[in-house]
């Protein structure tokens, strides 16, 4: 069986969470697109040439210590502009998509352009305040000195970059479900899409 579950949004939405969620709870294999970008980021920080970076990636990079950190996050999202970048990874995602036994992919341009046929397409978001709040204590918890104030800029900066780039621009697919995680718990997030998926997938599975 082939299933694909497509998840979108920006960042510190939910989607992380919620993709690993209902990845395992299905035994779906699970790709954080994201790390990917911020892989490569990783490398450009360290004076890499993006494309380059981009191309000679392997899944040992994606197990770097600093991936999660604000300041390849941020570089994250400059180097996804990049079109030769964004290019050298889409055949490693869409391979990835049709692994037997389902697979949920999540990142910015998922159902949009890596896999706008995939079964489900999620879009999940929250206002840039909640969404502030929660990298922020995330970055807190890892002993990273920062502000609230900081935070949000950044959310708002990233937004704006992912948005507004010419290729791919994080944007819903016209068939994604909405889901908004303002003023939802990750429980509740991750019953609602687990009930959504189990309601398109063959009643043996």
């Amino acid at each position: 069986m082939m299933f694909t579950v497509a998840i979108d949004g920006p960042a510190a939405a939910g989607k992380g969470t919620i993709s690993k969620a209902v990845a395992a709870h299905f035994g779906f294999d699970h790709l954080d697109t994201g790390l990917l970008y911020r892989a490569v980021a990783a490398r450009v920080l360290d004076g890499a040439d993006a494309t380059k970076a981009a191309l000679a990636l392997s899944p040992k990079d994606l197990e770097a210590s600093n991936l999660r950190s604000a300041e390849v996050a941020q570089m994250a999202s400059q180097v996804a502009v990049i079109p030769e970048v964004r290019a050298a990874l889409v055949t490693f995602q869409r391979e990835f998509a049709r692994r037997p036994g389902g697979a949920v992919l999540d990142g910015r341009d998922i159902g949009t352009v890596i896999c706008p046929t995939a079964d489900l397409k999620f879009f999940v978001t929250a206002r840039p305040e909640i969404r502030a709040r929660r990298r922020y204590d995330e970055l807190r918890e890892k002993g990273e000195e920062t502000s609230l104030d900081a935070v949000l800029a950044d959310v708002k900066a990233r937004d704006d970059r992912d948005m507004n780039r010419a290729d791919a621009p994080l944007k819903p697919a016209t068939d994604a479900v909405l889901i908004d995680t303002s003023d939802l718990s990750i429980e509740a997030a991750v019953d609602k899409v687990a009930r959504l998926i189990r309601d398109q997938l063959p009643p043996s599975v």
